[in-house]
């Protein structure tokens, strides 16, 4: 099964491709874009294990002149820090204009190989390579790139879009099942805010918080349905301008909580499902949305084996004060991407802190109401 998406945008189009086994065709892919000789491949140590040889021999083949090197593994170390270190070793092997840097990795590797493509000589290639789930369906998609700042997640970054997506579902297969778990939460979100269909066969699946248990059709769906959306999203607003901020469904609350227990405690992904739960509760608390939706996007979150309540020890009080560090916070009011049927969300700042806090106390655990 394979699949050919394009991101069509004014600047610069690409492709998603999603393939079996296309890891092995990653040098071929990158030949016929005509992209310069020098590549440095960018990964973790984990990730590099599995299939870092695999990747430098395609390229290599391909004629490209390939260096590497791996930063840590985790959220935490998303920083400037590791970025410099990245910019030391594209000095070091005389990275050019016309050369790549390739993501081979998570959300996180994605997240920095863009951000150090986009400022490096002014901006030179990227492409995005994801392992995981979660960058498969999100992160890899749509040119943004960041690190975190110590008191908020992704203020510092820049938006550049990859030459190529390279999508080879069975590297999943290496993939631990908490990381497929958080991939879900963002496949969950294509369905509340873009794709009802996509809503309703996560519906009718009877398992969804383990690879193995997946039918392949509907793994295949998922990785489909997921960067359709997305690459319609960005087609239609490249730079967040209006339509592309509801991608940020549960991400308002998700990046607070995230903030808030040092990027150590939930990942990405559940940090997100929490933020959708809170989110759904809001709507249903404004009369935007009916209980019933709110009980089946949750519903859908449990069996994706996602949280939906708060981590034990996060103090609401300090959730909405983080909320005001948020990125999409518009002339001091916090904008919340609430639904309003499955498949349609809005956007609005017209959310009291009231009604935001409401939503969190019916969150807590009984572990933190003792």
């Amino acid at each position: 099964m394979t699949s050919i998406i394009n991101v069509n945008l004014p600047q610069q189009s690409y492709e998603i491709a999603i393939a079996p086994a296309s890891l092995d065709q990653l040098g071929q892919s990158m030949a016929n874009l005509h992209l310069g000789q020098k590549v440095l491949l960018v990964s973790n140590p984990s990730i590099f294990k599995h299939y870092g040889q695999r990747a430098i021999a395609s390229l290599t083949s391909a004629g490209f002149d390939v260096a590497s090197y791996c930063l840590p593994a985790g959220e935490r170390y998303k920083t400037l820090n590791s970025i410099q270190k990245l910019y030391d070793v594209a000095l070091e092997n005389r990275l050019e204009r016309s050369s790549t840097m390739v993501a081979l990795g998570g959300g996180v590797i994605g997240d920095m190989t863009g951000f150090a493509a986009a400022t490096w000589l002014r901006g030179i290639n990227v492409v995005q390579v994801p392992t995981t789930l979660l960058a498969m369906v999100d992160s890899a998609i749509g040119g943004k790139t960041g690190v975190n700042h110590p008191n908020g997640k992704n203020l510092i970054g820049a938006f550049h879009q990859p030459s190529l997506v390279l999508i080879d579902p069975e590297v999943l297969k290496t993939l631990p099942m908490r990381e497929f778990r958080a991939g879900m939460a963002e496949v969950i979100k294509y369905g509340v805010i873009w794709d009802a269909e996509l809503f309703a066969q996560m519906e009718a699946s009877k398992h969804l918080n383990q690879l193995r248990y997946m039918q392949p059709e509907l793994l295949n769906e998922i990785l489909t349905r997921s960067c359709q959306a997305k690459a319609d999203v960005v087609g239609k607003d490249e730079k967040e301008g209006g339509l592309r901020a509801i991608l940020n469904y549960g991400h308002t609350i998700g990046h607070a909580i995230e903030s808030l227990t040092g990027y150590r405690l939930v990942n990405h992904g559940e940090a997100v499902a929490i933020g959708m739960v809170a989110a759904g509760q809001i709507a249903v608390n404004l009369g935007m949305w009916q209980q019933a939706e709110t009980d089946r996007q949750n519903a859908i979150i449990q069996k994706a084996g996602l949280p939906t309540q708060l981590p034990a020890g996060v103090d609401i009080a300090a959730i909405i004060d983080a909320l005001q560090l948020d990125k999409k916070v518009k002339a001091g009011k916090v904008r919340f991407v609430l639904p309003t049927q499955i498949g349609v969300v809005t956007v609005t700042d017209q959310v009291p802190a009231d009604i935001i806090q409401q939503a969190l106390q019916g969150m807590q655990s009984i572990t933190q109401l003792q």
